[in-house]
Formats: structure tokens, C-alpha cells, sequence
């Protein structure tokens, strides 16, 4: 009588969900692997800051048209001055603006101190609190810290930097050098020869809010 055939052996059968659940538990057990950073909140932070400002220089007026010595002519008086101020702030605003950034780089280059602490509180707010993933709390010296506590400590750590170093005073004198170029600028170039029509002042008032439209940004914290 012949003997019943040898049925084949059998094959490991690997479950793909319990695999991938076994390696993502075995990856967050390290508690290394995680960025401490929401890395596409803050991509999309930088490519809105990106967008913003490509978008506001192409507003921007031709430097020579700026610095015309024939448009420069001393205000009758205050009123005109001001006024003249007024529109030369809505047709120049991109290039005010660069000034501005330019006198503020200048007195923080010029310290290189105060711009490490700059940095420093800054980079401390995007890794610690503006873009850190809500699920994943700031550990210190083991110990887990919340965000309540995250928040007054780094408001606090912001407020010694700022106010017992030189980084406040630097920024305040660089904003003020600038804000002086553009008034005395803004008060004696004559504007007749510009042309603003409605669209320019429309626009103007959307570039201004578009400068701070990057803080809408989908993410943990902004």
C-alpha cells in the first residue's frame, strides 16, 4: 500500500502591520530618533518668508529714481513735510524698508556679541516652542518640562538677554538711524514726479500684511 505523500513544510508567514508596529515601538523606545523640531511647519515657515519678501521686492522702486538730486527741494513747512513724508512712504516703501534692515544689520554686525544672543533666542523659540511637535515635551537634566513652563521660561530667558546685554539698545539705535534716514529722506524729496494711483496704495497696504502673514503657518505652535 503506497505511504501518504510528505506535506510540504511550512513557511514563516511575517505579518507587515505587526512589523511595522514593532519597529516603530522598538524606534521610539530609543528616544533619539525623533526630530525635536515639526521639520514641514517650519519648511513652510521659510518658503512663506520666502514668498513674502520675493513678493515685496518686486514692489520695489529704482534706486536711482530714489536718490535724484533734481527732486530734493527744502518743505515750506511742516505740513509739507509731512506730507510729502506721507506719499513718499507709500511709493518707496519696499526700499524704506530695506533701509531700515540695512541700518538694524549694521548695528548688530557691528557688535558681534549681541548678535550670538540674538541668534541664540531666537533659534531657542523655533526649537523649543514655535515649531516643536505638540507630542513631544521639552526634557531637560531629566526632567520633562510643559508648555506652560517652556513659555515662562523662555519669555523670561528673552527678557535677561534683551534687557540686561546690549541687544535691545543695538536694535532700538539701528531702528531709530533708520527711521531718520527715511524721514529726512521722505521729508525732502519731492513727490510730484510720482505717479500713485489707487492700485499702489491697495497694494501697498496688502504687502504690509503680507509681511506678517507667514505667522498663519499650519503648525504646533503658529
Amino acid at each position: 500500500m503506497a505511504s501518504a505523500p510528505t506535506p510540504p513544510p511550512l513557511l514563516p508567514v511575517t505579518n507587515p502591520t505587526a512589523a511595522g508596529s514593532a519597529a516603530a515601538s522598538g524606534g521610539g523606545g530609543g528616544g533619539g530618533s525623533d526630530a525635536p523640531i515639526a521639520t514641514p511647519a517650519f519648511r513652510l515657515f521659510l518658503g512663506r518668508i520666502s514668498d513674502t519678501a520675493r513678493r515685496s521686492l518686486s514692489d520695489r522702486r529704482p534706486w536711482g529714481e530714489m536718490v535724484d538730486r533734481s527732486a530734493f527741494s527744502r518743505p515750506d513747512s511742516v505740513s509739507d513735510a509731512t506730507s510729502r513724508l506721507r506719499r513718499n512712504l507709500t511709493y518707496f516703501r519696499v526700499n524704506y524698508t530695506a533701509i531700515v534692515a540695512f541700518a538694524l544689520a549694521a548695528s548688530l554686525l557691528a557688535h558681534p556679541f549681541s548678535l550670538i544672543i540674538l541668534l541664540g533666542v531666537l533659534s531657542a523659540w523655533c526649537f523649543l516652542y514655535l515649531f516643536r511637535a505638540s507630542d513631544q515635551p521639552v526634557t531637560l537634566f531629566g526632567r520633562t518640562f510643559s508648555d506652560r513652563e517652556t513659555l515662562l521660561g523662555l519669555v523670561g530667558a528673552s527678557f535677561v538677554a534683551f534687557f540686561f546685554t546690549s541687544v535691545a539698545s543695538l536694535i532700538i539705535s539701528g531702528m531709530l538711524v533708520g527711521a531718520g534716514i527715511v524721514a529726512a529722506h521722505g521729508a525732502f524729496r519731492m513727490p510730484e514726479d510720482l505717479f500713485l494711483d489707487d492700485t499702489d496704495a491697495a497694494s501697498g497696504n496688502s504687502a504690509a500684511q503680507g509681511l506678517l502673514s507667514f505667522l498663519g503657518a499650519p503648525g504646533s505652535r503658529v
